[in-house]
């Protein structure tokens, strides 16, 4: 099977797009899937993003990560509103579906995009941490020197506590650099490593750290590049209004052959 797609990234989490609006990409092959994500024998990627068209919305997003499993991906969404632009399916504007539900999105430039996440009921307090669930389940933790913190073996442990099984959870790392900024580093469940950025994980992290010191607005910095996070936050705990923004560009697109 050849297959054309194109390559995006958002703050260095990547991304195989694949343009399905005829609905011929098999996305029950999740072997197709994970080797297409392969970063050896395939084109390399944090996950598979196919556009589909939808009777309601603009698009509809289907977010598969490197191992084939699904989840909301807040830096896929973004990668997927600007593919969406490229294609020529919505303007500046656009209302899609992602497997927790209806999204808004704005490009303000044509590499930077505004996306609506979903609300957020409550944080919970998880030992000395937080746990946030923004469309993916996000583990929160404040560690000092975070340079030099070792992510993976953290994040693995985390990840895989029987706390949280059988799902597991992808895992965040905070260091505050100022009181209105932080920086974040991410193990992704699904990748089962650090990666670059993590949309959902910033977003869990700015909610948090929010709370903590009392505003509405968030810098975020990541090992992949800037995102910012606002949001409103509800006297019972609840967040909404929440928006996160930043980068999202096409790296390159290409044909690949594949036995399916």
């Amino acid at each position: 099977m050849e297959i054309l797609f194109y390559k995006y990234q958002g703050t260095g989490n990547d991304f195989v797009m694949i343009d399905d609006r005829e609905s011929t990409f098999p996305i029950d092959n999740l072997a197709l899937v994970r080797s297409l994500c392969d970063r050896k024998f395939g084109i390399g990627a944090d996950g598979l993003i196919a556009v589909r068209t939808h009777d309601s919305f603009d698009f509809e997003m289907i977010y598969f990560n490197a191992d084939g499993s699904q989840s909301m991906c807040g830096n896929g969404a973004r990668c997927a509103v600007a593919f969406a632009h490229f294609l020529g399916i919505i303007g500046k504007k656009t209302s899609f579906l992602a497997i927790d539900g209806p999204h808004a999105a704005w490009i303000n430039n044509p590499a930077w995009v505004a996306l609506e996440m979903s609300p957020v009921k409550s944080l919970e307090i998880k030992d000395n941490d937080h746990f946030v669930n923004t469309g993916s389940p996000h583990h929160v933790q404040f560690v000092e020197h975070i340079h030099d913190f070792p992510v993976v073996d953290t994040g693995a442990k985390i990840r895989y506590d029987q706390s949280y099984a059988p799902n597991g959870t992808n895992v965040n790392f905070l260091s505050p650099i100022s009181t209105e900024e932080i920086y974040v580093r991410t193990y992704e469940r699904g990748v089962e490593n650090e990666t670059l950025s993590c949309g959902t994980g910033v977003t869990a992290c700015a909610l948090v750290f929010g709370k903590a010191v009392g505003i509405e607005k968030v810098f975020i910095q990541t090992l992949g590049g800037k995102l910012e996070v606002s949001f409103t936050s509800r006297e019972d705990g609840s967040f909404d209004n929440i928006i996160l923004s930043g980068p999202a560009e096409q790296v390159y697109q290409g044909k690949i052959v594949k036995e399916i």
